[in-house]
């Protein structure tokens, strides 16, 4: 199965925290499944980062992309179609991060990995 992951799913995963949902987890973990993780959560990730709303054990460029390949994980980059598909959704929410993966979501016909609920309201298939 293909999915993507919402920010704070990657984070909570390559932290241990126990705050990911037990299926969340088991989905994420699975080597048969097809992860991916959004340019745009990098983005959100580098954004907090410098306001210091998001500590990490250690510096973004090293942490992250380890993380990534350990996991199994592959970037989905910002693609046209993505762009096309959010210029369609409905304003349901005015997170720039979460719509842009809402709008990939559609785009690329796959479920989201998040605790978040504002997904629902898009129609996207919604694991936690």
């Amino acid at each position: 199965m293909r999915l993507l992951l919402d920010t704070h799913s990657f984070l909570w995963f390559i932290m241990g925290s126990p705050k990911l949902g037990e299926k969340a987890r088991a989905l994420i973990g699975d080597a048969g499944n097809e992860k991916f993780l959004s340019a745009g959560s990098l983005w959100e990730m580098a954004i907090k980062i410098s306001l210091g709303k998001l500590k990490i054990a250690e510096p973004f460029e090293v942490l992250i992309p380890r993380q990534i390949e350990a996991s199994g994980i592959q970037v989905l980059k910002i693609d046209i179609p993505h762009l096309a598909s959010l210029l369609t959704l409905p304003f349901h929410h005015r997170d720039p991060f979460d719509r842009l993966l809402a709008a990939q979501c559609t785009a690329e016909r796959m479920p989201i990995v998040s605790i978040d609920p504002v997904f629902d309201a898009y129609g996207i298939q919604r694991f936690w």
